[in-house]
């Protein structure tokens, strides 16, 4: 059987203890949620797997949610429906239920990708949409520089696109890059490539499991290295363009598996 946290989480990441203030930082990006929306096409039943507190679920369609933790189930706005509580690797619903399936920065923390990738597919008659991040590309973000053991652990779990190809079906799958607006509101760690002050919150970093798989030491020596070269200019002196640069090609990808 499955192993599980206490509030339900199926995955590596305990949302019971780091997700109890997601919705403060992790709002669905207007800019984002038009390459996911673009992706399911016209479909009027969509299925979102690992749906956490809703973001990106499209208002205009009939959306089914699954999310196994309780905490962040409690999270989704009252306008959402209900999400169901249940496991990507065992869907409760009959073969192409759905016309169109979305899972939004979730597959990484998955006990089977495989497996779980099969069953949005074995329920979906249409699209299968995944948005996560390219392990080779996690190097681009400046984070890397100030606290190399966070992007490793992300390296370490994010699966390969060729992973996600696979397990989509193969031949009939498409990688799309999606670029990081700078006024980013889904406050994963490359939203904040040109605001690095914000990474300096507790709260933010929290938001991003990442930080959780690494020891407290490494959170501490971050914050007092980023602070420090803020206060002397040295990160301005190396990534100051990034302030003003309206967005950042980084590691975030749109995999979109057809049938």
């Amino acid at each position: 059987m499955q192993k599980r946290h206490k509030d339900g989480s199926a995955g590596d990441a305990n949302y019971g203890i780091i997700g109890m203030d997601y919705r403060r930082y992790r709002q669905p990006d207007p800019h984002i949620a038009r390459f996911i929306h673009a992706a399911l096409g016209d479909a009027a039943s969509v299925l979102n797997v690992g749906a956490g507190a809703g973001s990106y679920e499209p208002p205009d369609r009939q959306v089914t949610a699954v999310e196994p933790s309780a905490s962040m189930r409690a999270q989704r706005p009252a306008h959402l429906p209900a999400a169901i509580d249940a496991v990507a690797e065992r869907l409760p619903f009959a073969d192409g239920s759905f016309e169109a399936s979305m899972a939004t920065f979730t597959v990484h923390q998955w006990a089977d990708l495989a497996a779980g990738l099969a069953e949005m597919r074995r329920v979906t008659r249409g699209p299968v949409v995944i948005l996560s991040c390219d392990p080779n590309a996690l190097e681009r973000f400046w984070l890397h520089a100030y606290a190399p053991e966070a992007i490793a652990v992300e390296a370490r779990r994010y699966p390969s696109m060729q992973a996600i190809i696979e397990g989509l079906g193969g031949s009939r799958a498409d990688i799309l890059p999606v670029p990081i607006p700078l006024d980013c509101v889904d406050g994963f760690g490359e939203a904040y490539y040109g605001r690095p002050e914000r990474l300096l919150d507790p709260g933010a970093r929290l938001a991003n499991s990442a930080w959780s798989f690494v020891e407290p030491s490494v959170g501490e020596r971050f914050v007092a290295d980023l602070s420090h070269d803020l206060a002397d200019g040295s990160w301005d002196a190396s990534y100051g363009h990034l302030r003003a640069q309206p967005f950042f090609e980084g590691s975030l990808r749109l995999i979109v598996g057809r049938p």
